[in-house]
């Protein structure tokens, strides 16, 4: 793709790493359908923060939900059988986990894991894998398994909180992951992972979707995982094996975060309504980075 003007180069900083306590490197059910069954400490996802200003990630081979304090210590939130990934709070304070093996979950203030979701018409989900939450209270999660180009069957669904109706937005995917809203929530963005592209779902009066396409066409690193918008109607991706991208409202390349050789930039932050403070997590190696954006976040009705 041709750019007009060469992106800027950003360099994020170190902010905290998962102790040694809480990674001792072993093998898993997950990591053997994943990673080729190599023994790891911890696989980080899910980042979101709180009112207090702590971050929760999510250790998805584990079963682990961390609570990072604003000075980087850690301590365990939840642990449960499961395969939390994908994570947001909702307005009024509720803690929701897209699971890869459970489904849409509630983790309540005891730790529980309470299964909100398990499937759709009788079926269950392959897989969830992230989710995003919108002013009018309907939940928007991806259903990726391991679809692929070789098997492109993933779903994206949303569930209202107050009415509790489930919808299928749409199907046919090849590995969705990342959601992001725009910021006047007519349009989902979508990280196909396994196209290396952004897919852009617009809505229309009657809250179906219509005329879904392509919105990026990326290349290199692994495909694109985690995304946020910004108050500028900037799209970030996080793309694991790359940095972490800033594109405008037009699709133009204006930002390259950079992070050190062997990173893995699964996902991406801001740290509330009106911070330019945006964490970046390292799946690979446990790390969360942090780094000052050009604008601040662009969600103004939830915490994360």
């Amino acid at each position: 793709m041709f750019y007009l003007d060469p992106p800027i180069r950003m360099s994020a900083r170190l902010f905290t790493t998962i102790p040694k306590e809480f990674s001792k490197p072993q093998t898993s059910e997950w990591a053997y359908h994943n990673m080729r069954d190599r023994a790891i400490g911890s696989f980080l996802e899910g980042p979101c923060f709180d009112d207090l200003g702590n971050l929760l990630v999510t250790d998805i081979p584990f079963g682990r939900i961390f609570r990072i304090c604003p000075q980087g210590n850690w301590s365990l939130l939840a642990e449960y059988k499961g395969w939390p990934n994908g994570l947001k709070r909702t307005t009024d304070g509720r803690v929701l986990v897209a699971d890869h093996l459970l489904g849409l979950v509630e983790i309540k203030e005891s730790g529980e894991a309470e299964v909100v979701l398990s499937g759709y018409r009788g079926e269950r989900f392959r897989g969830l894998n992230d989710l995003t939450i919108g002013a009018n209270g309907w939940v928007y999660f991806t259903d990726q398994g391991q679809s692929g180009l070789q098997e492109p069957n993933g779903c994206i669904y949303r569930w209202h909180t107050t009415s509790q109706r489930l919808e299928r937005v749409a199907s046919g995917i090849p590995s969705p992951n990342g959601l992001a809203l725009s910021t006047d929530e007519t349009r989902l963005f979508v990280a196909v992972t396994r196209t290396n592209t952004i897919w852009r779902i617009p809505f229309v009066l009657d809250g179906g979707v219509s005329k879904v396409g392509v919105y990026l066409n990326l290349s290199g690193g692994n495909g694109p995982d985690g995304l946020a918008i910004d108050n500028n109607g900037g799209l970030v991706v996080a793309q694991p094996g790359l940095g972490v991208l800033r594109f405008d409202s037009r699709g133009m390349l204006t930002h390259v975060i950079e992070l050190p050789d062997g990173a893995s930039c699964s996902n991406i932050a801001f740290e509330g309504m009106g911070s330019k403070r945006m964490v970046i997590v390292d799946s690979a190696w446990g790390n969360i980075y942090e780094i000052d954006m050009p604008f601040a976040s662009g969600i103004t009705h939830d915490a994360s």
